[in-house]
């Protein structure tokens, strides 16, 4: 397998990112830029959460969506939904990077965890942006995404004039406790996601002047690599992904078949580097 692997952090980047070109995707390891992170920040650590309040058989309780599975049909989807609550009602404090890139403004930015951290950095940043989250079917049927304001008050539609698109393709903690989180949620979702349904048509056509930065993510299960590439189909590139570890056999096809140039330097290291710049981009 041949992918780009790079040992800095190439000027492109911060230039992209800064310039409105490059979209950052962010991961539930941008939590680890966090001091003392009040919520899980992996798969592992939230079903160890939810099993701990609700019984499930052991051999998927280490098993994300196959524990809320369990929960939602024999505990019911308010109680999976109130035990997501739980684990992500905390407020983290955002690290110096998701300031920095509540600054930048971007176009688009696409977080795949259900933590408030980026949209709490974006709402102290003031900026003018709009959310967007994946729906779940057996909540919202026939409806793939819900739209809300910085206020956290729901749009009826689409805001075509709003800077930022903050997406969250498996929903999120605030404004509305929206989750995909069970194996049926996420289903519904595949079952379309090929054909871009589930895609909000905003994030559709602003994808396609953008490369993605992939900040704290990992490749190494079928949905996150699923979601990033449905996510990045027809966008303009070029994408990079922050990935310290060697990856895995998975994650080095995925990354040669997205044509993404991997850095391979911690994301701490990464993110001083970047939040030491003041582009001229960045308004006050």
């Amino acid at each position: 397998m041949s992918f780009d692997t790079l040992e800095h952090l190439p000027e492109a980047v911060a230039e992209g990112l800064a310039g409105g070109t490059l979209a950052p995707y962010l991961g539930p390891a941008m939590l680890g830029l966090v001091e003392n992170p009040p919520v899980p920040a992996e798969p592992l650590a939230l079903a160890a959460l939810l099993t701990a309040r609700n019984s499930v058989p052991g051999k998927i309780r280490n098993r994300l969506t196959q524990a809320a599975q369990f929960i939602e049909n024999f505990k019911h989807r308010k109680t999976l939904v109130a035990g997501m609550d739980a684990a992500f009602t905390a407020q983290p404090l955002p690290s110096a990077l998701h300031r920095w890139l509540a600054a930048l403004r971007s176009p688009l930015i696409v977080a795949g965890w259900y933590d408030d951290t980026m949209r709490t950095a974006l709402v102290d940043a003031a900026a003018s942006f709009a959310e967007v989250q994946g729906l779940s079917q057996s909540e919202h049927f026939g409806t793939w995404c819900g739209w809300y304001g910085a206020d956290g008050a729901a749009l009826a539609d689409e805001p075509v004039d709003v800077r930022t698109v903050f997406y969250k393709p498996w929903g999120g903690h605030a404004p509305a406790s929206n989750y995909l989180v069970s194996d049926s949620d996420y289903v519904e979702v595949l079952t379309e996601i090929d054909i871009q349904t589930p895609i909000p048509a905003l994030v559709q056509q602003r994808r396609a002047s953008l490369g993605f930065v992939f900040l704290g993510c990992r490749f190494n299960d079928q949905l996150p690599r699923s979601f990033a590439r449905q996510i990045m189909k027809r966008s303009a590139g070029p994408h990079y992904a922050v990935l310290p570890d060697e990856p895995t056999r998975m994650e080095a096809r995925f990354l040669e078949e997205q044509g993404i140039t991997r850095i391979a330097l911690p994301l701490a290291d990464v993110a001083a580097q970047l939040t030491g710049r003041t582009p001229a981009f960045i308004e006050p």
